[in-house]
Parts: C-alpha cells; structure tokens; sequence
C-alpha cells in the first residue's frame, strides 16, 4: 500500500504543471470564417498563434485565401476545410511574406511553398497543421496543386523557411485529438520535451527513431477514433494524464549528458509502470482481499 500512497502524492503534486500555461509563445487564438459557395455555406476554421484577419474562396480559380497578421517571427495554425469546398487530396501552400517596413515591399516580399506539418483526411474534412516565419502581414493560399500556378522565389538574403518534418519530428496525433489542438499546453509539453531534452542526445535520437515506427503504426487510427467518439476522447484524457505528470519531472532537472537522459528516462518508465500497472494491480488485490474478509 505504501507504493500507492507514494504513486498519488506525486500525481498531486505534479498534475498542476501538465495544465498550466502554455510552454512558449504559442497561445491559441480560434478563428472561424464562413464562405459561400453555391447557395451552400461552409465554414473554414482553425486555432492560430496569429490573428486571420480574413478569408476569401475563388471560385473560379478553387483558391482558398488567408490574410494573417502576425507578432511573432514563428507561426503555427491549424485548421480544418470541408472537402465539399476544397475536394483535391493534394493541396498546395503558397505564402507572400510582406515585410512591416512598406518602403522595402517591391524589394523583399516574397512568395514560397510551404510543406504543411501534418495533414490528414476524413470524409468531411481536411485537418492541417502548418508552421512559417515571419513577423508582419503574410497572404496564405490554399489550392488544389494542379490548379496552382504561383512561382516560387529564391532570394537567398529574403526567404521564408520550407517547413519539411524532420526524421525525428511528426505530431503527438493522439494527445492532439484527445486535447483538441496541437497548441494545447499538453501536446506543447510532449513537443518541446521531445525537441528541446530527448533529440538533444544520441541516445534520446535512437530512441525516437525506433519509437516513432512502433508509435506511428496505430497512432493515425486512435486519434480518427477519437474525433468520432466523444467518450473515448474523454478516455484518452484520463489515461494520458499519468503520463503526461511523469513527464513534468523532466522540466524540473538538467539533463545534458547521454548517462542523464537513460538515467531518467528509465526512472520515468518504471513510474509510468507503477502507475499503470502495478498500482491498479495493488488496488484490485487489496480490494478482493477485503472482500474475502468480509465474507
């Protein structure tokens, strides 16, 4: 029973940092436009670190545009378009970065591709993540590729960064359906532990290797799964928030060498396995072995 008590009393006392403010300059600001088409209204919405200040549909040219306003040199949104109103699988993602000084625009804006972070399918939607750079007004066009003919500029003194996932990298996909974005400050805990403590070691880099094969292979159906299913969403919360206590242990220490990272990542495995396993295990025993008293 000892083992239980010591298990809850860390999860108390760590459970305030899972869901406190958002790690970063990354706050969520939602958005929601709506568009007519056809006598039919959709509505094209998402969750920004940036302010949309409008959204406009083409319909001759089927390009969706974006008028963002943005504060911060690194930007992240995700959104959701109905397939009746963009119905191609492969889109393209093209940005004009207008600079904050107007005297400098004919010289330096700029229009590039930009590859989306994640970008995923269902029979209604199109859900996408999509980060660039870039303090000031950017133009964002969405199309079917076939229909873009946008050209793409390469100044090397004036360029907006291709956003191409890294080996290691890829979204939490379950904790993101389960927390509803992947600006929550729970996902934003597992990125930035990932990113900035574990792919900062060898180790931690062959770990995620094998891990993201493993994670991968099933992660895409449970998060399907939860958007569909409100219940099971809500199962997930509960069964994520273990893991993601133990985790804020990390964020309390210095690890900067390859025997520190094995050191508590081991530890935070074996907790995650006394929370998981055997602490239920010990409950249910000690709850039969009152019982059998009782009778």
């Amino acid at each position: 029973m000892k083992i239980v008590f010591i298990l809850l009393f860390l999860l108390i006392i760590t459970i305030p940092s899972s869901f406190g403010a958002p790690i970063a300059e990354k706050t969520g600001l939602k958005f929601s436009f709506p568009v007519a088409v056809d006598n039919n209204r959709f509505f094209i919405e998402g969750t920004a670190n940036f302010d949309v200040k409008r959204v406009n549909f083409d319909e001759v040219t089927k390009e969706l545009s974006l008028e963002i306003q943005s504060s911060l040199n690194d930007n992240l949104v995700e959104m959701i378009i109905p397939r009746n109103l963009l119905k191609a699988d492969d889109l393209t993602f093209m940005i004009t970065s207008i600079p904050i000084s107007i005297t400098q625009l004919a010289e330096s804006s700029i229009t590039a591709q930009v590859i989306p972070k994640i970008i995923h399918h269902d029979e209604e939607n199109t859900f996408i993540t999509l980060e660039f750079s870039g303090i000031g007004t950017h133009h964002l066009i969405i199309a079917d590729s076939s229909n873009q003919n946008l050209e793409q500029i390469d100044d090397p003194d004036d360029k907006i960064a291709e956003n191409i996932a890294e080996p290691n990298g890829g979204g939490c996909l379950i904790a993101t359906a389960a927390f509803d974005s992947e600006m929550a400050p729970q996902v934003q805990l597992l990125r930035e532990l990932r990113d900035n403590t574990i792919l900062e070691t060898k180790s931690g880099n062959a770990f995620m290797s094998g891990f993201n094969q493993f994670y991968y292979s099933f992660s895409p159906t449970i998060a399907d799964y939860e958007r569909e299913n409100s219940i099971f969403k809500e199962t997930m919360k509960l069964t994520l928030t273990p893991l993601l206590t133990s985790l804020t242990l990390l964020s309390y220490v210095s690890i900067d060498t390859e025997e520190e990272i094995l050191g508590y990542g081991i530890g935070i495995i074996l907790l995650n396995i006394g929370m998981y396993f055997v602490a239920p295990a010990v409950l249910i025993f000690s709850a039969k072995k009152i019982l059998l008293l009782r009778k």
